[in-house]
């Protein structure tokens, strides 16, 4: 096993980033965040790259973070450091990120998952914010976007009990979008990816943004936010070609313009 902290695999049009800290259970240290972080921004800026798969190993998608870092942090120094706000800045990559979920999937590696734009979960995968068992609460955003997953209910007696949710449970729930067999958990979500990835770029990018103001906000300046990123759409030059292709029966090759 390589000793880098993230793995990097191009696969044009996709790309697969992998957590490397099996002896933690990818626990997600400041180094291991920080090496995510300029992983994914290097290819949210490579156009040659359509989607990206997030994952972790059979065992663990990650199980939390480094307890160890946190336990020495002061409030001032997380709060300085803006250690939690690398959550927010893979929530703001423009390129759709798929998480391919295995294993324990807790606390910030829970938020980390909801951070990505849609879950691929082996039937092995266990879902949980246990933050309470530690006097402590959820801080990478498992408050918000769990509830707004799964509703107050579910969320609270996640948060609350430290109950882990099983696979089938998370799909119920609306925490994740596909479960499959244990040996199929990336490769299903690099299936996924190639399958966004083989769409217009332009059209995709802009429906991840509106879909995330379904999200994060009220009906109505969401469906107003969705007529202007349409107009957008409607303009480039993907869209042209699109509607082209169809017209000719074609396959349409789109250019991200």
């Amino acid at each position: 096993m390589s000793d880098e902290l993230v793995l990097v695999e191009r696969d044009e049009p996709i790309a697969v980033v992998l957590l490397n800290r099996p002896d933690a259970l990818n626990a997600l240290s400041d180094e291991l965040m920080g090496a995510l972080v300029d992983a994914l921004r290097e290819l949210d800026a490579d156009e040659a790259v359509g989607c990206i798969v997030l994952g972790g190993s059979e065992r663990a998608f990650a199980a939390g973070a480094d307890i160890g870092q946190l336990a020495q942090a002061s409030p001032v120094e997380m709060y300085y450091q803006r250690r939690v706000d690398r959550w927010d800045e893979i929530r703001a990559l423009w390129t759709p990120l798929v998480a391919a979920v295995s294993g324990f999937c807790l606390g910030g590696g829970c938020e980390l998952a909801m951070a990505c734009d849609l879950i691929v979960a082996s039937e092995t995968a266990k879902f949980g914010q246990p933050e309470s068992g530690l006097g402590l609460i959820p801080g990478a955003g498992g408050t918000q976007r769990l509830t707004r997953a799964v509703g107050k209910a579910v969320a609270m007696d996640v948060i609350l009990s430290g109950r882990f949710l099983s696979a089938d449970e998370a799909l119920r729930a609306g925490l994740v979008a596909r479960v499959v067999a244990k040996e199929a958990w990336l490769a299903e979500a690099k299936h996924v990816a190639r399958d966004i990835a083989a769409k217009g770029p332009v059209a995709t990018r802009l429906a991840k943004e509106a879909v995330d103001r379904a999200f994060e906000g009220p009906l109505t300046l969401g469906v107003e936010y969705e007529r202007r990123l349409l107009y957008l759409a409607l303009a480039s030059d993907d869209a042209k070609e699109g509607l082209t292709a169809f017209l000719e029966k074609r396959r349409p090759e789109f250019k991200g313009r």
